[in-house]
């Protein structure tokens, strides 16, 4: 196909509006890009001049899938700069807290966004009558996971209970044991999810790039831990800008990143990759299923990560649970904290990739200055490369497979504007 036009108003999903635009004449790409075009949303100056106590229940606001994310990144940058420290207890809440949301995050996409692609539907909705076990699995782990968050952060999203220094809300032995039972039934839930995307047939696609995340040595990283990129470099969190470098393209108002490479990935493909060793044995099973391996340059498998990282959630949160009830779970107070001038930077891997929050405290604990950088906005830029890498292979394929191909990649980021769930509409002009 020589000439094409497509101009995709708008993909429509949680944080807004993004067009897909490409323009091939004569068989040459004159313009390839997906842009977005949503009104700029001014959180970090919703939080200037708000006390220490109020940005973590501001910032969960950004997204409401990514909630707990936002909130525990927040609180982890705040705590960095008034030298608050956790107990053991509290960290290990937090895990498991976070862990809910991967769960609830990546079963959303991978199945209410991506597996309709691959079934011929065109949204989940017809899984009632073409195939409703595989509909009730999608709402049974979305159950599990949205109570898993509520019982530690006081509700499913915008969690409450997470406060600077603890958590106001300790779960009893038998909430705990009583979850710990439903993870366990999950694990069948687990196998069938990964016997169900083990197979898709995957588009065949590879550009090779940057893949950014955090790691621990002693655990597959989502709170805190050392940035590392697939490259070989290694930064602490608080030298967040010399990765990131974002800077602004004039067709979209969200901020684009780069580090090594002209773009970089964030999100579970590129967790897979930088930390695989780290992942739970059960979990690097379903990796070898759905045929992953490191270091995995198909962006479209960024899909079937996270399913590996669902996997490796239930059994970790089962182990954490574990660890809690040997402990001896009990209420506590968060301590009392000393207002001073500061600044701290805190960072979580968050379900669709790294995130940062930098804050600046005057001396009353006020807010002075932040700086939020999302993940979609990281991957921005590795979206587009993909999109000129891929369109020439695609312009062979009849105008309703190029439509899908593209709404495939789109999808395969997870980008936080995904979250309205329904198919994107595409014009041929």
């Amino acid at each position: 196909m020589s000439n094409v036009k497509i101009d995709v108003h708008h993909v429509t999903r949680v944080e807004g509006h993004g067009d897909i635009v490409v323009d091939v004449q004569n068989g040459e790409i004159k313009k390839c890009r997906f842009e977005v075009v949503e009104a700029p949303r001014f959180f970090e100056a919703f939080v200037r001049g708000r006390p220490y106590s109020e940005l973590s229940h501001i910032t969960s606001r950004i997204c409401g899938i990514c909630s707990v994310g936002h909130a525990t990144t927040s609180l982890q940058a705040t705590e960095k700069a008034l030298g608050v420290e956790l107990t053991e207890q509290a960290t290990l809440l937090r895990k498991l807290n976070f862990h809910g949301e991967i769960i609830d995050s990546h079963v959303l996409h991978t199945y209410y966004l991506v597996a309709p692609d691959f079934l011929g539907l065109d949204s989940v909705i017809p899984l009632v009558d073409a195939n409703p076990d595989v509909l009730m699995r999608a709402l049974r782990i979305k159950k599990l996971s949205g109570d898993l968050c509520a019982m530690i952060g006081g509700r499913h999203i915008h969690p409450c209970a997470l406060t600077v220094g603890g958590i106001t809300h300790t779960p009893t032995g038998q909430e705990l044991r009583d979850m710990q039972a439903r993870l366990m039934d999950a694990r069948a839930d687990m196998d069938e999810t990964v016997a169900l995307f083990s197979t898709l047939p995957w588009p065949e696609f590879e550009r090779e790039t940057e893949y950014v995340s955090l790691r621990k040595d002693d655990e597959y990283a989502f709170i805190g831990g050392t940035v590392v990129t697939s490259d070989g470099f290694s930064y602490p969190i608080e030298d967040y800008r010399k990765v990131t470098n974002e800077w602004c393209e004039p067709f979209s108002t969200a901020k684009w990143a780069r580090h090594n490479r002209e773009a970089y990935m964030v999100g579970a493909l590129a967790r897979f990759n930088n930390n695989h060793d780290q992942l739970h044995p059960r979990a690097k099973e379903a990796a070898a299923k759905l045929g992953l391996k490191p270091v995995c340059h198909n962006p479209f498998l960024n899909s079937a990560a996270q399913v590996v990282e669902m996997v490796h959630c239930v059994e970790d949160s089962i182990r954490i649970i574990d660890e809690l009830l040997t402990r001896g779970v009990k209420p506590e107070q968060p301590p009392q904290v000393e207002v001073k001038a500061g600044e701290g930077t805190g960072s979580c891997d968050v379900p669709r990739g790294i995130l940062f929050h930098n804050y600046v405290y005057d001396e009353n604990g006020m807010c002075t200055s932040a700086n939020c950088v999302i993940p979609t906005n990281q991957n921005m830029a590795n979206l587009n490369a993909d999109m000129r890498e891929f369109v020439p292979q695609i312009l062979d394929k009849p105008q309703d497979e190029i439509r899908h191909l593209l709404e495939m990649l789109v999808r395969a980021y997870d980008p936080c504007i995904s979250c309205s769930a329904h198919c994107l509409t595409v014009e041929f002009v």
